[in-house]
């Protein structure tokens, strides 16, 4: 997925020039850093695919990651109802801040169900380059069908401890059984955005019975 058109027109000369861009994690919704574009740093984002911006400081367009390597890679481009701000929807490669965290605004609590898109995005990593010592690995080395096999024993355990067992056991045979779902979804060749996109698409159908 890669949306880089911007539909809405902007208005540049409420900021002189530059406008605000807000960059955020395009899976798991995280708030990864604010930096300011004028129109030249937006073609180059869109053109090159790499998110750049104008640097105040220096007087000149910089990519990020262009000294660190830690790029952030375009998914899609957006703009608010007023035309003087940017939302720009990234995948990061390594960290965004300087620091070496993850997001420039670290100290904030990530987003609701966050943590499941990076769980699923870890998943795909395992899968494509299958690291030794991996549970994940040894997973996928098993094949499908055993992969199933867990699925479903992890099922029957979450609906046990459902019955049977205190809340702290009921939802660590829950996380068993998503991250179990989530390992097969990948070994077809799917993951959590596929999923999310069915029950969006049903639930837009039927808002009623959601």
């Amino acid at each position: 997925m890669n949306d880089a058109s911007v539909v809405e027109p902007l208005d540049w000369a409420k900021g002189d020039g530059l406008l605000p861009a807000i960059v955020q994690h395009w899976q798991s919704g995280a708030v990864l850093m604010l930096g300011y574009m004028n129109l030249e740093a937006l073609q180059a984002t869109q053109s090159s695919g790499k998110v750049t911006f104008f640097s105040r400081s220096r007087q000149r367009l910089w990519t990020k990651g262009e000294s660190s390597g830690n790029f952030l890679n375009l998914k899609s481009l957006h703009v608010d109802c007023d035309g003087d701000s940017i939302l720009v929807r990234a995948e990061p490669e390594g960290p965004t801040c300087h620091t070496g965290a993850a997001s420039c605004f670290a100290t904030a609590a990530p987003p609701p169900g966050g943590f499941l898109a990076q769980l699923d995005a870890l998943i795909e990593d395992r899968f494509a380059n299958r690291p030794a010592a991996s549970y994940t690995t040894k997973l996928f080395e098993s094949g499908i069908r055993r992969i199933a096999q867990k699925v479903g024993e992890e099922g029957v355990e979450t609906s046990l401890a459902a019955v049977t067992q205190e809340d702290s056991e009921l939802l660590g045979e829950a996380a068993d059984l998503v991250f179990h779902l989530l390992v097969l979804l990948r070994a077809r060749n799917l993951g959590m955005a596929d999923l999310i996109r069915v029950l969006e698409e049903r639930h837009s159908e039927n808002p009623r019975q959601g």
